[in-house]
């Protein structure tokens, strides 16, 4: 049993590193005013004529660069669904294309515990390898979500609508920052070292570097306030609520809750499979599902399973992991398939779920019952529909080939 728990947390060790380096990489960047740049200009494309596809598109936008849908929702999204209600749109339907583009951010940003954990869970896949096969399911879902809201919001086409809000938070942000386009420049580089396949921790340890750099070039931070940030996150106190609750997070003991608790899950992992549970059970669902289509219907199943069971979506993406981890290989399928499959039914469905960790905080924070949102969180609803789809026709597979094989024992080996 002590075997099997310090097999369980070394499975996903990976991940906890990125995590470690992730919680550096925030600070750093919010300090350098990269993250309040980003969050700037997105800010900038809400129009009243769109306003339900721009609210989607804003928290995309910003979750994406925050790598946290809670954090995206319970600043950015707050405003949203005061200014929603300014414009008489049901709540509901606010918070839906809220949760949507604060999920899709999510799932595409490498800064996201969720993405790193489902990447770390599966094996011989790695993050920034995950988020680019996530692309065959997050795009398509999204696009047809947005069509969903321009089509719904076309009825509020030529209200007045109230920016103060977002002005307020904007001006308050080139108050405290310098922003400019060129500090864009640092994630630009960030994402030209993922395309050339650089592994995921050198690339973020880069973007700590050049974060740093940054602060102190642009911000006029000391080498000691960086550290701080780094360490401890970075915190700001501009008296305008919004944003200091925005712009106050990152630093590697802020991430220390994540991974404490990722740490309890794969240690539960790993107590399963040695005990031989998860083996039993999975005997029991291979009898029945013996192609990859049924084996990626079964999968979706039991990670919403777990979510409903267990209210924690970390569970819901590293207990169907490490079941169906080497079913997957056996059928030929890449294990990054599977990674996919886990985030899209394990992440996607918990803010769906009022007793969720997810569903209570989006709750919480937006003020719906995640009953009143959900049928408007349309992103949330396609992209596992489409997940579960693709296994059977196919669509965006990528085979686990004897080379594959080959090199992944050849890595264990060296390990």
């Amino acid at each position: 049993m002590e075997e099997g728990l310090a097999n369980g947390v070394m499975t996903g060790m990976k991940a906890l590193l990125i995590l470690m380096t992730v919680g550096l990489l925030i600070g750093s960047w919010i300090h350098s005013g990269v993250v309040p740049t980003m969050i700037y200009y997105g800010l900038q494309i809400l129009t009243p004529q769109i306003f339900l596809v721009a609210s989607a598109v804003m928290a995309g936008i910003v979750s994406l660069v925050l790598g946290s849908s809670w954090t995206t929702a319970g600043t950015v999204g707050v405003a949203l669904i005061g200014i929603g209600t300014g414009l008489g749109i049901s709540p509901g339907l606010v918070a839906g294309s809220v949760v949507s583009g604060s999920y899709l951010g999510d799932k595409l940003s490498p800064l996201s515990d969720a993405t790193n954990l489902a990447a770390g869970s599966v094996s011989d896949t790695d993050v920034f390898e995950h988020v680019r096969h996530m692309l065959w399911v997050t795009i398509p879902s999204f696009i047809v979500a947005l069509i969903v809201y321009a089509v719904i919001g076309m009825q509020f086409a030529g209200q007045v609508i109230d920016t103060a809000g977002i002005e307020e938070i904007t001006m308050t942000i080139s108050d405290n920052f310098w922003v400019h386009p060129i500090l864009l420049v640092v994630p630009l580089l960030v994402i030209i070292m993922i395309v050339k396949k650089i592994p995921p921790l050198p690339a973020l340890i880069g973007g700590v570097i050049l974060g740093g750099l940054t602060a102190v070039l642009v911000q006029g931070a000391s080498l000691a306030d960086i550290i701080g940030s780094m360490h401890y996150g970075y915190g700001l106190n501009t008296g305008v609520e919004v944003v200091d609750d925005l712009l106050t997070a990152g630093g590697l003991d802020g991430m220390m809750w994540t991974i404490s608790l990722a740490m309890i899950a794969l240690s539960l992992g790993g107590l399963l499979e040695s005990c031989g549970f998860l083996a039993t059970i999975l005997k029991k669902v291979l009898e029945k599902a013996q192609t990859y289509g049924q084996i990626s219907l079964v999968t979706h199943i039991i990670a919403v399973f777990v979510n409903i069971t267990t209210a924690d979506q970390y569970l819901a993406i590293i207990l169907p992991a490490r079941m169906f981890n080497q079913a997957f290989k056996e059928v030929g399928a890449h294990p990054k398939n599977l990674s996919r499959i886990v985030e899209s039914a394990g992440t996607l469905t918990s803010p769906l779920i009022p007793w969720t960790t997810c569903g209570a905080f989006m709750y919480g924070v937006l003020g719906v019952n995640p009953f009143i949102y959900a049928p408007f969180a349309f992103f949330l609803w396609l992209a596992p529909l489409i997940s579960i789809g693709y296994g059977y026709l196919g669509i965006g597979f990528s085979e686990w080939t004897e080379a594959d094989e080959a090199e992944a024992a050849a890595e264990s080996a060296l390990g």
